[in-house]
């Protein structure tokens, strides 16, 4: 399995506890994130697989030579062992969910 991405299609903008539940609904433990702008995060990876949902501000997410540009109500799922980068682009900071799962 690789990264995937999955773009807010709604017209309203996310919830967090909505989506802290479904989250939660499909296996994962979840904690709510903040990063100011200028927040660099160097490759790392995780021994569980974890999934970034954006509730607002952005995220640039690095997998590879790919980055992914992730704005509120976008969610990634990244599965164990992904080597990854990210950084908050901009002026404002990003506030999203970080749901992980063995």
């Amino acid at each position: 399995m690789t990264i995937q991405i999955e773009r807010w299609s709604e017209s309203s903008l996310p919830n967090p506890e909505e989506l802290k539940q479904r989250l939660r609904h499909e296996g994962y433990s979840v904690f709510q994130w903040s990063d100011a702008p200028g927040t660099k995060y160097g490759p790392h990876a995780h021994a569980e697989d974890q999934s970034h949902w954006i509730i607002s501000g952005g995220l640039e997410l690095r997998v590879g030579h790919e980055t992914y540009k992730l704005r509120a109500g976008d969610r990634d799922y990244l599965p164990a062992n992904t080597v990854h980068s990210a950084f908050v682009p901009g002026d404002e900071a990003v506030t999203y969910l970080i749901g992980s799962k063995h």
